[in-house]
């Protein structure tokens, strides 16, 4: 990877933002970069997951404990899913400072900030403090001002229209 490692954000409304994220941790796993996936609001098991998760070089961190929508869960649970997100942070920055990885890939980070279960100063101070050389991609709605500040790269993705619209689900291999 080069030595020194950018920001990237993938928003919008649009469907493609982790299509995206996931496309480009292919990418620098064929490179030979080390590659970890930290997944929020998700429960791991989509097709892309399935297939990276094939690559040696290649670490997913992602919760079995996510079923249903965020807006959906009870006290306890959005306690239980925010103690995991915040672990699950750490453990990618424990990687990251460990020298195991060179691009960090946070799917549906700005999810989890806008929804109060990912710990916003520990992912601040992470950004701001990295190492230099890690490549850092973040998926997600409307990310703060903070965040897109910081970013090297900002990808609104829009949606124009979707099959979800016509009532028609999310389809393996495509959307999941």
């Amino acid at each position: 990877m080069n030595k020194m490692g950018l920001t990237h954000i993938y928003c919008g409304d649009g469907k493609g933002k982790t299509t995206a994220a996931m496309g480009l941790a292919l990418r620098a796993a064929g490179y030979g970069a080390n590659v970890v996936v930290v997944q929020f609001l998700k429960d791991g098991d989509s097709s892309e997951v399935k297939a990276l998760r094939t690559f040696p070089n290649v670490t997913v961190i992602s919760g079995k404990d996510v079923r249903g929508f965020s807006n959906s869960f009870d006290e306890a649970q959005r306690r239980k899913v925010t103690k995991n997100h915040n672990d699950h942070l750490r453990e990618a920055i424990a990687l990251c400072e460990d020298g195991k990885c060179d691009m960090l890939i946070l799917d549906e980070a700005m999810g989890a900030l806008s929804t109060g279960m990912l710990d916003e100063k520990l992912l601040m101070d992470f950004l701001k403090n990295r190492p230099e050389h890690i490549e850092v991609v973040m998926t997600g709605r409307n990310p703060g001002a903070q965040l897109i500040e910081l970013a090297d790269y900002v990808s609104d993705i829009r949606n124009v229209k979707h099959p979800y619209d016509k009532g028609i689900p999310a389809r393996p291999g495509v959307e999941k």
